[in-house]
């Protein structure tokens, strides 16, 4: 439930990245939940929709970044990102997840390096969750007082693979999704 969810948040963050700066702003997808910008804040933006899919999850909150480095620089990564989301009716309230632009390696790990603190993460398809659920609030913490973000993966086809993610404006992002999504 929580990675099928996830991957529907996570291919609309992807859509409403690649549709709103083209100033499209029809349904992204038939009966798909239409994400709004709630604010950019440098590197990081803040997004919020109304429940999926006719579902009773009611409102979704996220917080988005894309890498500014991606390694090794001779692979094409596809589109890839890292969001962290809070969906207050089903208590989930800082659910991180990495989507590749590719499928990751089966039943291998992502780590995730913030100032000398490591998180791991397992793998389904092209994305990625923290293996224990208690490191959420942890990473989130860990993100808002570092300043750069380093995540490394494995592809299916065996390539490792780097992403540097700038954590410029998370803290402001992350403030304006508790407020906007929790009251807090």
């Amino acid at each position: 439930m929580i990675k099928a969810r996830f991957l529907l948040i996570t291919a609309l963050a992807l859509s409403a990245a690649t549709l709103a700066p083209m100033g499209m702003t029809g349904a992204l997808a038939q009966g798909a939940a239409k994400p709004t910008l709630l604010g950019t804040f440098k590197d990081w933006t803040m997004w919020s929709y109304d429940g999926a899919y006719g579902s009773n999850q009611g409102k979704v909150c996220y917080i988005y970044s894309e890498p500014d480095k991606m390694r090794p620089t001779r692979l094409d990564h596809g589109r890839v990102s890292f969001s962290i989301t809070v969906v207050p009716a089903e208590g989930t309230s800082t659910e991180a997840n990495f989507v590749a632009g590719y499928q990751l390696k089966e039943q291998s790990k992502v780590t995730v390096e913030i100032g000398g603190k490591q998180f791991t993460m397992f793998t389904e398809g092209d994305s990625a969750w923290l293996v224990n659920k208690e490191d959420e609030a942890a990473l989130l913490d860990a993100m808002r007082a570092g300043s750069r973000m380093v995540i490394k993966a494995t592809s299916r086809r065996g390539n490792d693979t780097s992403y540097d993610y700038s954590l410029s404006g998370v803290t402001a992002a992350s403030d304006k999704m508790k407020t906007d999504c929790t009251g807090g």
